[in-house]
């Protein structure tokens, strides 16, 4: 659905976006990730047609965004971070006049119209000057404009902004809704928020594309994690004569217990093995898991500035790196 291939754009010496590569399947949920001033907003405006690239090209939908501007802006719904709205208009007005923007015919607006209204719950202010919305409401009124048109692709800047907790979750329900007629870029400061909904996610770092992978790929290290209450001696010497084993380290002391990562190759397989070991010995066994980085620590390590490694290594044991998560599966 969307090819883009050595993407670049420069502000004077400034390279905001530096050969950024990446494909994004129909239907796909994808979370555009970074920290301020790594290039996530300058993508997004050359996505949406808004900006020219340096260099490099965009095809969406088959068509180069280059030479089928309009045509291909027809097939996107943009919520800029700062939405910009008319204050004088009404709910019911700025709809109106986005959806004549969008060139939806007269007697197919108003079914476009309500729709829009009744996806993002606004009909409570649908009679409400622009100028009177909450914060909350006014980002719903966004979202409302953007998925006016049924666009083919759906780029959203910060769309939970200003939401409270349940609206944050209909907000969910809503992108998971198009995502089923739409491909949906999500970018946001907000973790949790593409943890929940997106499939997979593109992390920029400096300009450069430094992690594009499935969520559920994120942060797999080749190391358990086993809590007991021995010293490090007696573990290592236990522990690291098992096969499949080649290194035991204390990697701290919680309530009296010390957690100790184990380096293997094949974590599945070592488990019963260090389970077994460590009960034959008659020790406490208080947690055998498997260990892995969530998205919050490589977003952290990435911007850190340890871009640069392949993602595999950002993922596995890196010196100095942020204390890994834990997946849950104790034994």
């Amino acid at each position: 659905m969307i090819e883009v291939r050595d993407l670049s754009r420069s502000y004077g010496a400034l390279k905001a976006v530096d050969q950024v590569s990446f494909d994004i399947g129909r239907r796909e949920i994808v979370g555009l990730l970074g920290h301020n001033g790594a290039g996530k907003t300058t993508i997004m405006k050359m996505l949406t047609g808004y900006l020219e690239p340096s260099a490099g090209s965009i095809r969406i939908d088959g068509q180069d965004i280059a030479a089928h501007r309009r045509a291909v802006q027809r097939k996107i719904g943009y919520l800029p971070e700062n939405c910009p709205l008319y204050p004088d208009m009404t709910v019911l007005e700025h709809l109106d006049y986005q959806g004549a923007l969008h060139g939806i015919a007269n007697r197919a607006r108003a079914a476009a119209i309500r729709r829009a209204i009744e996806r993002t719950e606004l009909g409570a202010k649908a009679t409400a000057t622009v100028a009177t919305l909450s914060r909350g409401y006014r980002q719903r009124l966004g979202v409302a404009a953007a998925l006016l048109h049924e666009p083919d692709v759906l780029i959203l800047d910060e769309p939970t902004n200003g939401l409270d907790p349940s609206q944050i979750q209909h907000m969910r329900a809503l992108i998971r809704e198009q995502a089923s007629h739409a491909t949906v870029i999500i970018s946001t400061h907000i973790l949790q928020e593409v943890e929940a909904v997106c499939g997979r996610v593109l992390i920029m770092h400096a300009g450069r594309l430094a992690v594009d992978s499935p969520i559920g790929a994120i942060g797999a290290t080749p190391r358990l994690r086993v809590t007991l209450d021995r010293d490090p001696g007696e573990v290592r010497g236990l522990l690291a004569e098992l096969p499949g084993i080649s290194a035991v380290s204390h990697v701290g002391d919680e309530d009296g217990r010390r957690g100790y990562a184990l380096t293997t190759d094949d974590p599945d397989a070592a488990a019963p093995r260090v389970a077994a070991a460590v009960t034959g010995q008659g020790w406490a066994l208080y947690g055998l898991e498997r260990e892995r980085y969530d998205l919050e620590a490589l977003f952290g390590q990435i911007a850190d500035g340890q871009a640069a490694a392949p993602f595999g290594e950002l993922a596995g044991e890196q010196p100095g790196a942020a204390a890994p998560a834990r997946e849950a599966a104790h034994v």
